[in-house]
């Protein structure tokens, strides 16, 4: 029975570890406010953006088309004579949107197909590994081109949907190799002799202690997505208007960069600072969640 209580009891010891960890890194809350600003703008696009005396980001004016910053627009207007400003602000939502929507989709089929694959070995395991396999031997860009190319309509539900599809098997394959490294370990053993059940196991025991590392990548990956997105916009195959995306400004912004290159600048800043910001926290959280990186 005392297995089962340090088993227990594991899980908050970590927490508790990490937590002391990142939080004497001021790296961690640079990122960390960084990312509370564009879920803030995420969240409520329309009162921040009239706010700031840009409510309508569809507001447009020919006659200020290609505006540089000045008074009245903050960031200029775009070749239609949009705000840039308002633009920035509600394609923050789309972008987050697809980011973590897309991650949350990996992490879920991840979490089931590494699991099972991780726990019980055998011949799940090698069907899992071969249709993995299968799926990191297709171009990722490739494929996503060929899948939303034939899609009638590309909402950004849709461009998630098919983002996750083509990227789940690095996670699934991070997953089983975290479980398998778990299962053999004396808490989940005694949790057997016990007569625990597979899923209490699992469930109890097995993913609380080997989440960690794999949701420090996960926090990486949805900078990762952000920029994919945007790269599949930017080639004509991602979203389309009437959808606002800091991609879609980008891929309208690079015909016209050298008369108008705050329409490309600005949407780049705001997706640099969000990836940079991810990027940053998953680090930090890797390093914090392996023993040797904690100080």
């Amino acid at each position: 029975m005392s297995e089962h209580i340090v088993a227990t009891e594991a899980p908050a010891v970590a927490a508790r570890g990490v937590w002391a960890t990142v939080r004497r890194r001021p790296l961690f809350w640079t990122s960390l406010a960084a990312l509370g600003v564009l879920l803030v703008v995420a969240a409520f696009p329309g009162p921040i953006a009239a706010l700031l005396g840009q409510p309508d980001p569809r507001a447009c004016d020919l006659s200020l088309s290609g505006q540089p910053p000045g008074d009245g627009h903050p960031f200029g207007t775009d070749i239609q004579g949009c705000d840039v400003l308002a633009n920035v602000l509600f394609g923050t939502r789309t972008s987050l949107f697809i980011g973590l929507t897309t991650t949350a989709l990996c992490l879920l089929v991840a979490l089931v197909l590494g699991t099972v694959a991780g726990y019980f070995g055998g011949p799940a395991d090698r069907v899992i590994a071969r249709l993995t396999d299968v799926f990191l031997g297709f171009p990722f860009l490739l494929g996503a081109i060929v899948v939303l190319n034939s899609a009638p309509e590309r909402t950004p539900l849709l461009v998630a949907v098919v983002l996750a599809f083509f990227s789940w098997p690095t996670l699934a394959r991070l997953v089983r190799g975290s479980v398998r490294s778990v299962r053999e370990a004396e808490f989940v053993q005694a949790a057997h002799a016990l007569g625990f059940s597979h899923g209490r196991i699992v469930l109890g025991h097995v993913l609380p202690n080997s989440l960690g590392p794999v949701l420090a990548i996960a926090t990486t990956m949805v900078g990762g997505v952000i920029v994919a997105e945007s790269t599949l916009t930017f080639l004509g195959v991602g979203l389309v208007q009437p959808t606002i995306s800091w991609g879609l400004q980008l891929s309208t912004a690079q015909t016209y960069f050298q008369t108008a290159p705050h329409t490309l600048i600005f949407p780049s800043l705001f997706l640099t600072v969000t990836v940079v910001s991810l990027i940053m926290l998953g680090d930090i959280l890797r390093d914090a969640l392996d023993p040797k990186g904690r100080s």
